[in-house]
């Protein structure tokens, strides 16, 4: 097994299990402690994994919020296919509000190009890509601009967002339980994703399978408030199943 591949199978083994430990994997993987630390150091250098004492655990584990750099590099292959999924589920014409996300932004870089529609977003990322495109119309919800995110959030976001209504709303999140609903680490975060969601007709969630089955500290929606979870493959049936039946549908990409 190629360095890669395992260190691969110690992320996913991690996700799966929430934790794992050193002398664990040196007996699975048939290699010596000293590699299996190796491996978690690079790991934790790629913002995937945090070491503890004795192992590590994936940072969506902690409520630890890696910066826009670290997650673009994150489950490439996998939002591109949730973005890829995304596209039926904007209308011909009409308004599309765009949450600020590594995921939206591969919706955003996919936008058809004889659609006519206007884009809202809190995304400086997204609205540089959408202020390219004839066929777009940007409106930027303007606000404070968290680094960790590049997202504009505050009162001048809720506030804007109060008197508009949009088609359909596509929104990131952190993480995605059947008891918690949605989460995000930062109240000013969640105060915005709320806000969006009151602002649309219909809502759809964009987020790989990692953040599923995970909670953050705000709560910014029930599962009952979301239309649709575009999510991969990652995500086992027995939890999708949980998540449709308390609502959204569930599209597995």
């Amino acid at each position: 097994m190629y360095a890669e591949e395992r260190q691969q199978n110690i992320l996913e083994s991690a996700r799966a299990a929430g934790r794992v430990e050193v002398n664990a994997l040196s007996e699975a993987l048939d290699v010596t402690p000293e590699t299996v630390r190796r491996d978690l150091t690079i790991l934790e250098r790629h913002g995937v994994l945090r070491r503890v004492h004795g192992g590590a655990i994936p940072v969506e584990r902690l409520g630890f919020e890696p910066g826009v750099e670290i997650r673009t590099e994150l489950l490439v292959a996998e939002k591109e296919r949730i973005a890829k999924a995304a596209v039926p589920h904007l209308p011909d014409e009409g308004t599309v509000l765009i949450d600020a996300g590594t995921t939206t932004l591969r919706l955003a870089e996919r936008l058809p190009r004889d659609h006519e529609l206007t884009i809202v977003t809190n995304s400086l990322g997204i609205a540089t890509l959408v202020a390219q495109r004839p066929n777009l119309s940007l409106y930027l919800l303007g606000g404070r601009v968290r680094g960790q995110t590049l997202a504009s959030v505050g009162s001048w976001v809720t506030d804007s967002l109060k008197d508009a209504f949009v088609d359909v709303a596509f929104i990131g999140t952190n993480g995605l339980s059947a008891e918690r609903g949605l989460t995000t680490p930062d109240q000013s975060e969640a105060a915005a994703k709320r806000a969006m969601i009151k602002a649309a007709r219909r809502s759809v969630v964009l987020t790989d399978h990692t953040k599923i089955g995970v909670d953050h500290f705000s709560r910014f929606a029930d599962l009952a408030d979301i239309a649709a979870v575009i999510t991969d493959d990652g995500l086992d049936p027995e939890t999708a199943a949980e998540i449709e039946a308390l609502g959204p549908e569930v599209v597995l990409a």
